[in-house]
């Protein structure tokens, strides 16, 4: 039987400012299995990014254990740390982080010029993530000619376009009106159940957070609780084209 996806356990992580120690996270342990959806929920300050930092290789916890694929990151060279969250992963953040002067085909591909895959398939890779968001009739429009939504609809495809195992959404709907939300929510839940990718949601709304199939509310960088969801959200806003 293969390993879980994501494994962690005691893991802690300690910032030092001015010589006073803060623990952002305190002794976690977790499982995800490869197909969940699963969000990390809780406010501002309860440890809930560093977790993400941690899982996706952005940052080193400071004690404990976290196996990706059965493999802690001692287990990794640099460049395999780097090729894992090119190939495997895929990051969806707040703020779009979208080049504002090249076009959304152009933006998507970005993740392909750190690849080994050859340019001449980048296009067809591209465009293959732009139409699973609905984005094909926005395909040579520059940010700036983009709704929120859209935008974040965008930076989706760009996560998806090495068609990573795993995606991680960091507050994806924070900036977005509640229709354009619904959107950004109905692509990510398109994508766990009929591409079968692995997403880690991270949000401090419980109605974002109900879109998810399990529910792990973190507060003072410790777990609350690790809940399926009973009554889950299902997104049905269609995307505007």
């Amino acid at each position: 039987m293969p390993p879980p996806l994501i494994e962690v356990r005691n893991i802690t992580k300690i910032y030092q400012d001015d010589g006073v120690a803060t623990a952002a996270v305190n002794g976690v342990s977790f499982t995800i299995e490869s197909g969940e959806f699963v969000a990390i929920m809780g406010p501002s300050g309860s440890g809930k990014s560093t977790l993400l930092h941690i899982l996706g290789f952005l940052d080193r916890h400071t004690d404990g254990t976290y196996r990706f694929e059965g493999k802690t990151i001692d287990d990794y060279s640099r460049l395999e740390i780097a090729r894992v969250r090119n190939k495997k992963m895929g990051f969806v953040f707040q703020a779009f982080n979208l080049l504002p002067r090249v076009s959304v085909l152009e933006n998507v591909k970005l993740p392909l010029l750190y690849s080994d895959i050859a340019e001449s398939q980048w296009d067809t890779m591209a465009m293959k993530a732009i139409a699973i968001v609905g984005m094909e009739h926005r395909v040579a429009h520059e940010p700036a000619q983009l709704s929120g939504g859209e935008k974040q609809r965008v930076a989706i495809a760009r996560a998806l376009v090495n068609d990573p195992e795993l995606i991680f959404a960091d507050e994806p709907t924070g900036n977005l009106d509640s229709k354009s939300g619904q959107m950004v929510m109905n692509a990510l839940q398109k994508l766990n159940a009929d591409h079968g990718h692995t997403i880690i949601l991270i949000t401090h709304e419980t109605q974002t957070a109900e879109h998810a199939q399990r529910i792990i509310r973190v507060r003072d960088g410790k777990i609350e609780s690790d809940e399926r969801v009973t009554s889950r959200r299902i997104a049905t806003t269609q995307f505007v084209k």
